[in-house]
């Protein structure tokens, strides 16, 4: 039997994740900042998005098929960086990769709760993550421990992903599809905002203005991705000063992948491969 070559360096973690279409960038952004030596494989089905506007049916399939892709890239951990891909599809793909990690989103209700001074928080998502047994029960849980007259009101808000997926999320399209959800939302008197799909976190700027002064948004990108990170264990101390790789694949096209990747988070275009429809 041979022996291990010790002296060579620890292979880096592979993490793959993928989304509807750009808006896991949100979510894959917070996971360099976790774990700069890991390597990404980030898959954008952009070629079906948004997944929020699908039937539960087609967001399942559409997963089991990127699930498949990203472990064929190698993916020791998953991240499912879509709340509706999370709500329809994540129990279906433990119970199919019972081996495999996987780290999910979900909107952050108990952090909006703490932080809301007035308990008169909002959710914006999709119809179909509200609409979904999980994102219920995780409400029904919420309200049976917050206190007396806290108050939430659910916000969905078609449109807004498909308008931020075209890749300019302060264009006037997107605060045109911002402007009737934010005015609902303050017709409700909220104070704190929960941001319930990854894409809109891309859109803070719209969205905070459009809701006015004193009214916090809650993304839960980074609480994601300590926990992704938690998952794939300790970086090694010798390894500090890694950095991992970054690969992206689409349905979409490629270009605006590049660019909004680009762009948020800092870095040259980088190339885009085609993933299978």
């Amino acid at each position: 039997m041979e022996c291990p070559d010790l002296s060579l360096p620890p292979k880096p973690p592979r993490i793959g994740v993928f989304d509807s279409g750009l808006g896991g960038v949100s979510v894959l952004r917070a996971l360099r900042a976790a774990r700069p030596d890991a390597d990404l494989i980030y898959a954008a089905d952009s070629g079906h998005a948004p997944y929020g506007e699908r039937d539960a049916g087609h967001v399942l399939a559409r997963s089991e098929v990127l699930t498949e892709h990203l472990l064929a890239e190698g993916a020791e951990l998953l991240v499912i960086a879509c709340n509706t891909a999370t709500a329809v599809a994540a129990a279906a793909l433990r119970a199919r990769h019972p081996d495999l990690g996987i780290v999910g989103v979900e909107p952050g209700l108990k952090p909006a709760l703490a932080a809301s001074p007035g308990g008169r928080i909002g959710v914006m998502a999709t119809q179909a993550t509200l609409g979904s047994p999980k994102f219920r029960r995780l409400l029904d849980e919420l309200l049976a421990g917050a206190p007396a007259g806290t108050r939430i009101h659910l916000q969905a808000c078609p449109g807004l992903a498909a308008a931020i997926e075209a890749g300019e999320p302060d264009s006037p399209a997107v605060r045109a599809a911002v402007a009737p959800h934010a005015a609902a939302l303050r017709a409700h008197g909220v104070d704190t905002v929960v941001l319930g799909c990854t894409h809109y976190p891309f859109a803070a700027g719209p969205i905070a203005e459009a809701l006015g002064p004193g009214v916090r948004l809650i993304d839960t990108a980074e609480a994601v991705a300590r926990q992704a990170s938690r998952r794939i264990g300790a970086r090694p101390p010798a390894d500090a000063g890694a950095s991992g790789g970054l690969a992206l694949w689409t349905s979409g096209v490629p270009d605006t992948l590049a660019r909004f990747v680009a762009r948020g988070l800092g870095l040259p275009a980088l190339p885009v491969r085609r993933l299978p429809r």
